[in-house]
C-alpha cells in the first residue's frame, strides 16, 4: 500500500502501489505541463464516510512513497483511462479498488 503525500499535510493518501504508479505518471506528466487538476475519491470503507478532492498544482509539494521496491508493470489503457479523465472538467477520480492491495489497483473491474 503506498501513499501520496501532498501540501503541508501529515495525512497520507493510502492506495495500492499498482495504481499508485500509473496516478503518479499521470499527475507528473500533468504537472510537467503546468498544469492544474482535481483529485477526487470517496472514502474507502473503515474511513469516516464522505469523499475528498484535492488541488493538483505544481507549485504545491507531492511526494509519493511506494511500499514494493520494484516498479510494477504498467498497463497503457489504465494510463489513458487516468489522463482522459485528469483533462476533464470532473478531473481523476479515483475507484475504490485502487484503495485495495487485494485487487492490485485495477482501475476498472
Amino acid at each position: 500500500m503506498g501513499v501520496i503525500y501532498y501540501g503541508s499535510s501529515a495525512t497520507p493518501i493510502r492506495i495500492a502501489d499498482r495504481a499508485l504508479a500509473h496516478l503518479k505518471i499521470v499527475i507528473a506528466t500533468k504537472l510537467r505541463r503546468s498544469e492544474a487538476f482535481t483529485l477526487s475519491w470517496r472514502h474507502p470503507d473503515g474511513d469516516s464516510p464522505g469523499r475528498t478532492t484535492i488541488w493538483l498544482h505544481p507549485a504545491i509539494p507531492l511526494r509519493f512513497v511506494f511500499d514494493e521496491p520494484e516498479a510494477p508493470t504498467l498497463n497503457r489503457e489504465w494510463i489513458e483511462e487516468l489522463a482522459a479523465s485528469a483533462n476533464s472538467s470532473g478531473g481523476i477520480q479515483l475507484l475504490p479498488a485502487m484503495f485495495d492491495d487485494e485487487h492490485e489497483g485495477r482501475i476498472t473491474e
